[in-house]
């Protein structure tokens, strides 16, 4: 009996590389955000590494939740968690307060989590919501917006900085950025990925992306940018327990803010696990998508009990997918063991981490690009010869989505607490393109289009 392509399991040492390639993908952006918290809160150092930790061990956890599933949980498809970064602004307010501070921030991450749980058959729902001309607007905005982040990887980090002088957070300009040095150790290992895609066969192209950040790693050694102090002075072990930080506090501003947060994480969480399964091929039904979005309430569940911040599926992954061809669930779950184990042992954590971000900006460029191209390649079943609103729906979904992109303060005069919702581009392509969709196709033109999609990839194949 032949075992479709999400469920095979691979020999241990292939899972093993394909994972770590997955984990160093998203290593930078899943520590972001307790570095960016602990400093927000001026923890002590051994805090912040703490968080760390904490966050790295809940990544494997929640992604082991998400891979393998349980009980009515768990989407089953190639997918890595990681915390959201829809959730730092809300969380940075928090933190400001004295009222609230970590202990708040914790009790809202843990009430949030149980909220989405909750609501997750109902975010479901929204299936109908989503023919290809949506879904595949969504995606390309999804690549679009990743691209920045690919960008400024290549660059050298954010091009302003924020840091604190004289008691005061200030915004500097980022002195690394943009230098010469950097951007070609991005060019090297964007240009090694491309060779090995173009001349390497089987499983030597399925990991072209972590020998291309091997590759660029010592590059990067030899040149003297890639430091390892933080290495020699982490320790080798350290055990992530529960509620660190004390008892969480529950205070009803917070929960709120944090439940709000949550509902955007799922609905991008829906173009997340729809763009999955077009690239692996496994029919993303609504059963399937309320298991996945269950997952992410568990996720952050598990996250405000083990010290650390609200999860979703990482899109950075996705691209991965997409690049690799490589469809087997069991490889990110081999990633989330490897988080888990990263998260007990500090030092090996400190040596992912001391690899500079230009060297992952060079794959991020190819990784985020090929979730835009999946989009576009949905697009192209959507029939815009006889039904123009299409184009009209495409256009100015997307134009929405570029909003936080290109214009970072387009909704300051709104007020503060709209901000979660209208600081993400793919949520507000979603909404644009599915009140559009809905405006000129209806829900009935909808399931037609979806309907005719599916049987011209029938024939494809």
């Amino acid at each position: 009996m032949a075992v479709d392509a999400v469920d095979e399991v691979l020999p241990a040492p292939r899972m093993v590389a394909l994972g770590l390639q997955h984990v160093l993908v998203m290593y930078a952006g899943a520590v972001a955000v307790p570095l960016i918290i602990g400093r927000a809160l001026k923890l002590p150092p051994e805090d912040v590494a703490f968080l760390i930790s904490a966050d790295l061990f809940a990544c494997g956890l929640a992604t082991l939740v998400q891979c393998l599933g349980l009980p009515g949980i768990g989407i089953r498809l190639p997918v890595m968690m990681g915390v959201t970064f829809a959730s730092v602004g809300p969380m940075l307010s928090m933190a400001a307060s004295p009222d609230v501070g970590l202990l708040g921030i914790y009790g809202a991450v843990i009430a949030s989590g149980l909220f989405a749980m909750l609501v997750a058959p109902f975010i479901s729902r929204m299936l109908p919501l989503f023919p290809p001309v949506v879904t595949g607007t969504i995606i390309m905005v999804i690549g679009i917006s990743l691209m920045r982040v690919g960008i400024n990887w290549a660059g050298g980090g954010l091009p302003m900085l924020t840091k604190m002088v004289n008691g005061e957070m200030v915004t500097v300009a980022n002195p690394n950025y943009g230098q010469l040095p950097g951007l070609g150790l991005s060019l090297f290992v964007m240009l090694v990925i491309l060779a090995l895609v173009k001349w390497g066969k089987g499983f030597l192209a399925n990991v072209a992306v972590l020998i291309g950040i091997v590759a660029g790693a010592i590059a990067a050694s030899a040149m003297g940018v890639m430091h390892f102090e933080k290495v020699v002075a982490a320790p080798w072990v350290d055990v992530v327990l529960p509620l660190h930080f004390g008892m969480p506090t529950f205070a009803l501003v917070p929960i709120v803010t944090m439940c709000i947060v949550m509902v955007v994480v799922m609905i991008e969480s829906l173009g997340m696990f729809l763009a999955l399964g077009e690239m692996t091929g496994k029919a993303v039904d609504q059963k399937a998508l309320a298991r996945g979005l269950r997952a992410d309430g568990l996720g952050t569940l598990l996250g405000g009990l083990f010290n650390t911040f609200p999860y979703t599926s990482f899109s950075q992954n996705v691209g991965l997918v997409g690049v690799t061809g490589v469809k087997s669930r069991w490889v990110t779950a081999t990633g989330g063991v490897i988080m888990l184990a990263l998260g007990l042992l500090p030092k090996m954590a400190a040596l992912v981490e001391a690899v500079p971000q230009v060297v992952l900006g060079g794959a991020g460029l190819v990784m985020f690009g090929m979730v835009a191209a999946t989009g576009a390649r949905i697009l192209t079943q959507v029939d815009f010869k006889t039904n123009r609103f299409n184009l009209f729906i495409v256009a100015i979904s997307v134009g929405f989505g570029m909003i936080p992109l290109v214009a970072p303060n387009f909704f300051k005069a709104l007020p503060h607490d709209l901000h979660p919702l209208l600081e993400s581009g793919i949520l507000l392509s979603a909404i644009a393109a599915v009140g559009l969709n809905l405006f000129f196709n209806g829900v009935k033109g909808a399931s037609v289009e979806a309907v005719v999609a599916a049987a011209k990839q029938a024939e494809a194949h």
